[in-house]
């Protein structure tokens, strides 16, 4: 069992992701709508792992990422978003996302990518 942050603007989004994690055995622990609240979520709860959308407003997923990593660069933090350009993948495994997930996600990729990242050493 693995303690999760998830991060997305959209409630519903948020809801999903939990209901599968949990239902997978996972804690979430906190949840957080923009980038900045993110940031200050991580430091506040050092969870496990983080779920992580692009597209936010105030601090986007991005830059949320870069700060986290810079506080902790063992942070796991998977990437989830419907940004399907190359380029917008890159760059985040490039500034440290562990992996990356694009929406529409079944619940086996989000319990497999999770997995497969908390085993990571």
């Amino acid at each position: 069992m693995a303690s999760v942050l998830i991060v997305d603007d959209a409630n519903f989004m948020r809801r999903k992701i939990k209901e599968i994690l949990e239902k997978a055995g996972h804690k979430v622990i906190a949840e957080a709508n923009n980038g900045s609240k993110a940031i200050n979520s991580y430091k506040a709860y050092k969870p496990d792992i983080v779920t992580m959308d692009i597209s936010m407003p105030n601090d986007d997923g991005l830059y949320a990422l870069e700060e986290i990593i810079k506080y902790d660069n063992k942070a796991k933090i998977v990437m989830i978003s419907s940004m399907q350009h190359k380029i917008t993948v890159i760059n985040a495994i490039k500034k440290g996302a562990k992996s990356y997930i694009l929406k529409p996600f079944s619940e086996e990729k989000i319990i497999g990518t999770i997995s497969d990242v908390l085993n990571l050493e």
